[in-house]
């Protein structure tokens, strides 16, 4: 039996307020092709289906029109998905009565029963191949009763607990049923959640912090406290990797960069070849065009960077990092007057030349967010070269540019 484990899809996803149905498109398009070509059985789909909790009705048609398609023009006979922390489990799961009869699989919210969470994968014959551990996405809710007397260290630990002893409960029903078949048949396992030691981007890219799952640290999982799958199929971080080196245990990433920090993680699914009780794992990237790109730097490498890119004719969608030591006030003027006419679109402009600038006048701890508007504005104006009469001439605009935001914002309930 040959199976793909694949993961944070995030259909709906925007990119700063653009849609990216297309994208998505070409993804599932790819991902059906692949199931062809590389003889797909099974297909396992580690959460994070949709972006959001209320997706869109195109969101939605992309979703189902892609299992039908796996339906009937593939010869992959099984499909398991499981929820992750962006989905709805209740939406997941509306339909999973219909979808069954299309083989598909769908455990969205957490099952009271470890029974309804245990997957059995057949060959063309009806035998047997996998049992597959689908575990969904586990809340704080699912999983202990909140103590308002509790330390951090105590709901952590508590946490920690409920989510490997849910996993525990899934393996022993598992374990049952390939002692009942009288034979060796690998339990595979699916999670959305953080394992501990696991590599994830920055904003700034490094490999060191996303969005975590919980605050902090908070329930982050120590590899060693869940079962011994042969086979653990995750999702919830982007990057491509195996969890402390173990093949066996592995985050197959999102297939689409998310943002401009991802741009340059590679893109891949896993595909398993099961073969008895041997298991090997293969890596299959995903080959689809991303016309996103950073340019960093100082004027002269932007704008030579923007240059380059309008004279390829692509829709490229751009972040721009302006990091020189020389102040340019003009700096989305400059931007707009190289890229007018042509396909590329400049998403985000950061000026850290105006943002280090205003820091250093406010302590160390503070942050971007403690600030208010007139703070900031009167600091950077401080510095500026601007004489008296222009400075109080910049104060009224700014005032009339607060004011017609406030207008602009709709009123909270």
């Amino acid at each position: 039996m040959r199976i793909l484990h694949t993961s944070d899809w995030h259909i709906g996803a925007l990119l700063y307020g653009q849609k990216r149905y297309s994208e998505h498109q070409q993804f599932l398009n790819w991902l059906i092709q692949t199931l062809k070509d590389e003889k797909i059985d099974a297909l396992l789909v580690a959460g994070d289906i949709f972006d959001t909790s209320t997706p869109s009705y195109q969101a939605q048609a992309l979703y189902y029109d892609f299992l039908f398609q796996v339906s009937h023009d593939t010869n992959c006979r099984h499909v398991v998905i499981t929820s992750g922390n962006h989905d709805s489990p209740t939406f997941l799961d509306a339909p999973k009565a219909l979808l069954k009869v299309l083989n598909v699989t769908v455990v969205g919210a957490a099952p009271q029963a470890p029974s309804e969470e245990v997957v059995t994968l057949k060959d063309g014959k009806g035998e047997v191949k996998a049992l597959v551990c689908a575990v969904p996405f586990l809340r704080d809710r699912d999983l202990r009763v909140s103590d308002e007397n509790e330390s951090f260290t105590d709901k952590e630990n508590k946490l920690v607990e409920g989510i490997a002893t849910h996993y525990s409960r899934v393996y022993d029903e598992a374990l049952s049923r390939q002692k009942a078949l009288g034979g060796k048949v690998p339990i595979i396992g699916m999670g959305h959640l953080f394992l501990a030691g696991s590599a994830v981007y920055a904003r700034d890219g490094a490999k060191n912090a996303e969005r975590d799952l919980y605050v902090g640290s908070l329930g982050h999982v120590p590899p060693g406290r869940l079962p011994n799958f042969d086979y653990l199929a995750l999702g919830h971080l982007h990057i491509p990797q195996k969890v402390g080196g173990n093949d066996r245990i592995r985050y197959s990433g999102a297939p689409l960069a998310m943002n401009f920090d991802e741009i340059d993680c590679p893109k891949s699914v896993y595909v398993l070849d099961l073969q008895g009780e041997s298991i090997t794992v293969e890596t299959v990237p995903v080959e689809l065009a991303c016309f996103m790109q950073r340019l960093q730097g100082d004027w002269d490498a932007i704008d030579e960077g923007l240059k380059a890119l309008v004279e390829k004719n692509e829709p490229w969608r751009v972040e721009v990092i302006y990091d020189g030591k020389e102040m340019i006030s003009d700096l989305r003027e400059r931007i707009a007057a190289i890229t007018q006419g042509s396909k590329v679109e400049v998403l985000k402009i950061q000026n850290t030349f105006i943002y280090n600038a205003m820091m250093q006048h406010f302590e160390k701890e503070t942050t971007l967010e403690d600030l208010k508007p007139a703070d900031v504005f009167e600091s950077v104006l401080a510095d500026s070269v601007h004489s008296d009469e222009q400075k109080t001439e910049l104060r009224a605009l700014f005032a009339e540019v607060l004011q017609s935001i406030e207008n602009d914002e709709p009123e909270k309930s």
